[in-house]
């Protein structure tokens, strides 16, 4: 059977040569099924063929600026890490330039790319201190999507950047210099509220904040919001909240389902409809060093990463997903634009 080519994928030279536009050409990989023919004494059944499809964004490229965002929660094993690696690599998917900065000491995001702690001789750590360059770090990873690791000597970063002149705002200052490279920067935050942290919510336009489903989880979130709020008061005024998505997933207990209502009535739009579900395939792709799109294409996981990436990337159109631009349109108009921090 032919596989079916979605409209709008013929002549983009001819409608390029018309426009007179700047053109990026992203790769999207896409699906389809096709019927296959039964063998003998078995019923008939579905093929999935893998195809490509490319994407026209006039003008993007010309003015690339990227939009940072932090995944935070100060509490611990609410599928941050986890959501940091597959978040990047399925949006780098969709065709987007990703970056992702790993700031936390434990390294989680570096060997779920694939990259041994060791290895890393010049990281986040270097960064922020001040003895190496942000490109001088950046990793190329066989997943299309570049990586700052980082490893145990980050630890001690927090100590020495107390004596440092604007310490809150190092991350910020280094990653200005390759914004331009990039569609996307991600920002691994650790599960703390320390000078780390305070880095990279200094460095972001948003957070994206992954919630497991439990009592313990909203205590957190609420603390969070708080700690955001002192933030975008006294140190970056632009913070907003990118999203609220939830983690292991399970829609059979009842606990799950109550405590997506309660947070939903606190975020309202702000909640993404894609949920994530607890599933082992997810659990076992850092100890292969791959993300979930990679180790297991057709999965679950995977299926609800890629989902979460196109949700993700639907709301950061070309046109919006710079800060500068963005940031031009909020002065343009105060009060047709709020942040969701203000409204929580």
């Amino acid at each position: 059977m032919k596989e079916n080519v979605p409209c709008g994928t013929r002549n983009f030279e001819e409608k390029q040569r018309k426009c007179g536009q700047a053109v990026q050409k992203a790769s999207l990989m896409c699906y389809t099924k096709g019927q296959r023919k039964p063998a003998e004494g078995k019923t008939a059944g579905f093929d999935h063929k893998m195809f490509h499809v490319e994407q026209n964004f006039p003008g993007e490229e010309a003015e690339r600026v990227a939009k940072i965002v932090a995944i935070a929660n100060q509490k611990g094993g609410v599928g941050k890490t986890t959501t940091a690696v597959n978040l990047s690599s399925c949006v780098s998917a969709l065709g987007k330039k990703v970056l992702i900065v790993d700031l936390d000491p434990q390294g989680n995001t570096t060997t779920g790319y694939g990259i041994p702690k060791r290895s890393v001789d010049v990281g986040t750590y270097e960064v922020l201190i001040g003895e190496a360059e942000p490109d001088e770090a950046i990793r190329k990873t066989e997943f299309r999507t570049d990586v700052i690791g980082s490893n145990t000597r980050l630890a001690g970063a927090g100590l020495e950047m107390i004596d440092l002149p604007g310490r809150e705002s190092r991350l910020r200052k280094a990653l200005a210099k390759v914004q331009k490279d990039y569609d996307f920067i991600f920002i691994d935050c650790p599960p703390s509220l320390d000078l780390l942290t305070l880095n990279g919510l200094c460095a972001c336009d948003s957070v994206l904040i992954p919630i497991q489903c439990e009592y313990y989880a909203l205590e957190g979130l609420s603390e969070l919001i708080s700690t955001l709020k002192t933030i975008r008061k006294k140190y970056n005024p632009h913070l907003d909240i990118e999203g609220v998505v939830f983690t292991m997933f399970s829609g059979r207990l009842n606990l799950t389902l109550q405590v997506v209502e309660q947070v939903k009535k606190y975020f309202g739009s702000k909640v993404y409809k894609t949920t994530i579900p607890r599933t082992i395939r997810i659990s076992e792709a850092p100890s292969y060093g791959q993300p979930i799109n990679f180790y297991e294409p057709k999965g679950k996981g995977s299926e609800a990463y890629m989902d979460l990436a196109i949700e993700f990337v639907k709301n950061n159109r070309p046109h919006d997903a710079a800060p500068k631009r963005r940031r031009k349109a909020a002065e343009a108009e105060p009060e047709a634009q709020k942040n969701a921090l203000e409204e929580v």
